[in-house]
């Protein structure tokens, strides 16, 4: 096989894999959809537990009550697609992995995909209830907290996001170490500028409380340590790929 049939063929095989990925996910999406507002409901008790009594969200454009459920829907046919995404791209570039690199990326796909999801679960169902308690309870008196669903939808996606990238950190140390990009000991020298870093990203990505910065610092912080302890019984990759015999 030539290199422009084979080139051809890789195309193909991820037109293929990619086909797969949003059949799937249309899929989960056309099943979510008779649902969206109970699943946006679900999505916005942690701020409609801390409003007052009668209190209530609004929607300010005329298409919004349509559109942010349905934005909600495909995350959610997002989240619950993820395992199939995840294999059909496993499946498109394992063929090009050796044996060690395989059992090595195994654990870290499957591994990086539960630590994502648990960091959106610990922004749920920890850190909102203290950020919308916090937002409520600091409004003036005579001020009603009626918030924008599709403002409050943008929000808590960028707080799912951060706080799913933050528990990703000990993925990313063990792959540092791994394909020694970084020693263990320049990690653990580094740990006075990751807790800075840590403090920093809290305050950029959380409201102006000190509990909801502390909820996100802390646990990257402690994280960046169960990465470092991981790495220590992670064995270096090659520095060289041996090729198989032809």
């Amino acid at each position: 096989m030539t290199p422009t049939d084979n080139f051809i063929s890789h195309l193909i095989e991820l037109r293929s894999r990619l086909l797969r990925i949003v059949i799937g996910f249309s899929l989960v999406f056309i099943a979510f959809f008779p649902f969206a507002n109970r699943i946006y409901a679900l999505l916005a008790a942690p701020l409609l537990s801390k409003l007052p009594a009668g209190g209530q969200m609004i929607a300010t454009a005329v298409t919004t009550p349509f559109f942010v459920p349905m934005k909600v829907a495909m995350m959610a046919a997002f989240i619950v697609s993820l395992p199939h995404t995840m294999y059909q791209v496993w499946t498109f570039v394992a063929p090009g992995l050796y044996a060690h690199e395989k059992k090595f990326m195994i654990p870290m796909i499957v591994a990086s995909s539960f630590l994502f999801l648990a960091g959106m679960a610990f922004a749920y169902f920890l850190v909102f209830p203290v950020i919308f308690g916090f937002i409520v309870g600091t409004a003036p008196q005579g001020v009603a907290v009626m918030t924008d669903i599709g403002n409050y939808l943008d929000f808590v996606l960028t707080l799912f996001f951060a706080f799913g990238l933050a528990f990703e950190v000990p993925i990313a140390v063990v792959m540092a170490v791994r394909f020694a990009w970084v020693t263990l000991e320049q990690l653990k020298q580094a740990r006075a500028y990751v807790v800075v870093a840590a403090f920093v990203i809290g305050a950029v990505f959380t409201p102006p409380d000190i509990i909801s910065q502390f909820m996100l610092a802390i646990p990257m912080w402690l994280l960046y340590e169960l990465g470092i302890l991981v790495a220590k019984y992670t064995k270096q990759a090659p520095s060289h790929r041996i090729l198989p015999p032809s």
